[in-house]
């Protein structure tokens, strides 16, 4: 029996069909561009999240040339806080308001002004209220487009949109609902106080049931559409973090894995929803069920190297279609050239605001430090560095909070990139542990879903046997002056330009 992975993520959407042992049969992603009509703006039609999950499971069966009937179940999971509004069909009546938008900033003061902060953590385990947050941006719609708000039958997430088009039930978990601003995660539940603010309430919204737990079955035009059996179980996984950790079988306290994809995230498994009494560390619900993980996001972490590659990277991609090659291990190549530090350029990579730990929405992009001696090289590996300092920034306050540091498994596309592994492993101090399957969420999703239907008596079990370590990557001493000094670097130009 084999099982399908589907996860929605901010650039792109990736399939992945896993058998029972965890081998790969194959893997393919689907990319989609955002539509930005401001700066301070991101949107999606969410049609382009259902064409790319067709044409991604379409290919994914050809190139794996696997039969309808071998396909047990799917598990399916998405990037969190995209709020799409739906009518009774399920069909969008806008452009999905992405979770990069920020838009929504005067919404998320005002929500401040209603609810104590403290409060807030408390029940949501979300440090601090921002436009990126679901509740933010469906007060938006409620304020500047009553109509649209009127006409919404439910205010879906990515995940949601995606089992109501399989399944044809809108219905959501709390793994991914737990950064709406919305979802009690001590509970369980909506968090009605918030909804009565926004102006919602819980029958607007998809229905919660168990990460893990099975939605349905195949609707016949979706079965149709994706050329499978209607018979196929459809499985919620949640956000593609806690799915990610799944993948990366971070499944119990004292294991901590990195997510560098278009958002590079950090999670750190824990019991319960510990609180960080600093009210920095953002508090997420884990797959794994009764389970929380430590979730600090950096928001722009993989797609600021993305931005770099389109606006600058031309030669690389011409030349990666010449020779069937990536034009991301192209730029590699370049920033391996450059000696650790970069000679004193310094990126901060908040292209869409900052989260954690800084949670500065007006923070922006920064190359500091460059001279005429800089080259492209230069600023390919800046971009490299700036998503270690971030990582390490993060580590350092699950440090200072008593969470051990003592390895870090490493997964996402940055995964891929030998030297991006070395540069992580350098700046934090650690080794970095590599998976055999960097695409943890597809195997996150496809873990959970060989479980609902029975192919493994438990997730531990079904951890045990699909998920494999390859390699570790040890910190090179040699390096550590070096990048001692450009983080320090790298700190102070954050503080002295958006530290409040």
């Amino acid at each position: 029996m084999l099982f399908l992975g589907i996860d929605a993520g901010t650039t792109s959407l990736k399939a992945g069909l896993f058998d029972e042992r965890g081998n790969a049969r194959a893997i393919v992603n689907e990319e989609y561009t955002l539509v930005t009509p401001a700066a301070d703006q991101a949107e999606l039609d969410p049609e382009e999240y259902w064409r790319a999950c067709v044409n991604a499971v379409r290919r994914v069966l050809t190139r794996a040339n696997a039969s309808h009937a071998e396909i047990g179940g799917i598990g399916v999971s998405s990037q969190g806080e995209t709020t799409i509004a739906v009518d009774a069909n399920g069909r969008a009546l806008r452009r999905a308001l992405v979770w990069l938008d920020n838009r929504a900033a005067d919404q998320a003061r005002q929500i401040a002004e209603r609810f104590d902060l403290k409060r807030v953590y408390e029940i949501t385990g979300d440090p601090e209220i921002v436009p990126t947050w679901t509740a933010c941006k469906i007060l938006w719609l409620n304020q500047n487009e009553p109509e649209v708000f009127r006409r919404t039958h439910k205010f879906a997430l990515v995940e949601d949109f995606l089992l109501h088009r399989l399944t044809g039930r809108f219905a959501t978990d709390g793994a991914v609902a737990c950064t709406s601003l919305l979802w009690d995660i001590r509970r369980g539940a909506w968090w009605d106080e918030m909804l009565a603010l926004i102006g919602v309430t819980r029958e607007r919204l998809s229905e919660p049931v168990l990460p893990g737990e099975i939605v349905g079955t195949l609707t016949r035009d979706a079965a149709s559409e994706l050329g499978l059996s209607p018979s196929v179980r459809v499985v919620a996984c949640g956000m593609d973090q806690a799915s990610g950790a799944i993948g990366a079988g971070n499944i119990a306290p004292g294991m901590i894995s990195e997510s560098t994809g278009a958002a590079l995230a950090i999670q750190a498994t824990a019991p319960k929803p510990n609180l960080d009494p600093t009210g920095r560390l953002p508090v997420y619900v884990h797959d794994v069920r009764d389970a929380f993980l430590f979730v600090p996001v950096c928001n722009t972490g993989g797609m600021a190297l993305r931005w770099f590659r389109d606006q600058f990277g031309q030669e690389e991609m011409r030349v990666a279609r010449e020779q069937n090659r990536d034009a991301y291990d192209l730029l590699g190549e370049l920033a391996a050239t450059i000696e650790p530090g970069c000679e004193g350029l310094t990126l901060l990579p908040h292209l869409a605001g900052a989260f954690s730990p800084e949670y500065n929405a007006d923070a922006r992009g920064v190359f500091y430090g460059f001279t005429l001696r800089h080259t492209k090289s230069h600023f390919a590996r800046a971009i490299l560095e700036s998503i270690a300092f971030m990582l390490k920034r993060n580590l350092d306050l699950m440090q200072s909070l008593g969470v051990a540091v003592r390895e870090v498994r490493s997964t996402g596309g940055g995964a891929k990139s030998p030297l991006w592994l070395q540069i992580k492993a350098d700046v934090i101090g650690a080794p970095v542990i590599t998976l055999e399957q960097e695409d943890t969420a597809v195997l996150g999703d496809a873990i959970l879903a060989a479980v609902a239907c029975g192919a493994h008596k438990n997730l531990s079990d079904a951890c045990a046997a699909m998920v494999r370590l390859r390699g570790r990557i040890e910190p090179n001493a040699a390096t550590r002056a070096a990048y001692a000094d450009a983080f320090a670097r790298y700190c102070a130009v954050y503080d002295r330009l958006f530290a409040r």
